[in-house]
């Protein structure tokens, strides 16, 4: 009777063992899937040529040449405006 309450609580023990290395396992493959994505964002954010960081400089490039060129064109319609009533007085 006591050998079978011991190999019974064996078999129990190994049972949860075996549950827990599954348990494991699955953390591990989880592990890699989110290495991999993690890879993956950190290329798509660092990418020199097509990443975040890429395309947001290159819209701060932008945002300048047309900041400039809208002060160009705004200072020019006042100097027209400026010289059309001049002209007319």
């Amino acid at each position: 009777m006591v050998m079978d309450q011991s190999e019974q609580t064996l078999i129990e023990l190994n049972g949860k063992l075996e549950r827990m290395m599954d348990g494991i396992e699955i953390v591990k493959e989880r592990q890699v899937e989110m290495a991999d994505d993690v890879a993956k964002i950190k290329e798509a954010v660092y990418n020199p040529d097509e990443g975040i960081y890429a395309r947001i400089r290159e819209l701060e490039a932008f945002k300048k040449q047309a900041s400039k060129l809208i002060w160009i064109i705004v200072t020019t319609l006042i100097g027209l405006g400026m010289h059309q009533v001049l002209t007319n007085v």
